[in-house]
């Protein structure tokens, strides 16, 4: 009994499995929090549905489910951000822009896909068909129909995609604003002791990006390029003002 009241004190923190979490990961499961929490881990759309149902109470979510929650607190200063190209978010086609006739959407993240609706109606002003796809979709890529694709997943296809639409960079040369792809969010007011300690434990890994990556092997991308210059973790007022504007996109698209 005591050892399942114990599990109920503990707080519940859902986050992303892909590789730009790494870093902040790194330094939570390094610390003294492991004890106070439970930690899971899945694709943002999952986390965000946990954090949405209750079953956790922090999560590292797209920020798009932020105005469905019935309270959305801003726990930690650090981000899955970028300020220009973010190399796993991505459109990617066989053809140019303007010959796409249909777009194939990455079910992992409904901000990535939200995000790709505004950039193809407001910057390439590009009439597409689209369409939700499932789990195995990136074969069906080829000739006019190209496909968004998010994540690890993204970082393996760059090579391979004959025309690559980053969607950092379009984002930032459209509004002239960092992005915010998902941040730590919770759905119940937190203590403001556990907060600092959270804060830190992020702050580690992201301050010892060459600690993170001793242990890792992913030749498909250097992965030090992307945690210094595609990965901008930093939560900072730049990063606010361009969540603030792409959520009041989605607000008026929905008018």
């Amino acid at each position: 009994m005591q050892a399942k009241l114990a599990e109920l004190e503990k707080i519940r923190i859902g986050a992303v499995s892909y590789l730009n979490t790494r870093p902040m990961l790194y330094g939570v499961e390094r610390s003294g929090l492991m004890d106070k929490i439970i930690l899971t881990k899945d694709y943002p759309a999952k986390v965000a549905g946990d954090l949405l149902s209750g079953q956790i109470d922090v999560g590292l979510v797209p920020v798009a489910i932020i105005p469905k929650l019935a309270e959305a607190h801003l726990v930690s200063d650090y981000c899955i951000g970028c300020d220009g190209e973010v190399a796993s978010v991505a459109i990617f086609s066989d053809v140019p822009m303007e010959e796409i006739k249909t777009v194939l959407l990455d079910y992992q993240s409904r901000t990535s896909v939200q995000l790709a609706q505004i950039l193809l109606r407001e910057y390439w002003q590009q009439p597409v068909e689209l369409e939700d796809a499932g789990t195995d979709f990136i074969d069906r890529i080829g000739g006019t129909t190209a496909g968004l694709i998010i994540g690890d997943r993204a970082l393996a296809q760059l090579n391979k995609g004959q025309y690559v639409y980053d969607l950092g960079t379009a984002w930032k040369a459209h509004t002239g604003l960092p992005f915010v792809f998902a941040t730590w969010v919770a759905n119940k007011p937190l203590d403001a002791n556990f907060i600092d300690a959270f804060n830190m434990a992020n702050a580690y890994g992201i301050n010892h990006i060459d600690e993170v990556l001793a242990d890792m092997d992913y030749p498909a991308y250097d992965m030090h390029t992307y945690y210094t210059q595609n990965i901008s973790y930093s939560f900072d007022e730049a990063k606010r003002k361009g969540m603030a504007l792409f959520l009041q996109k989605l607000q008026a698209n929905q008018r």
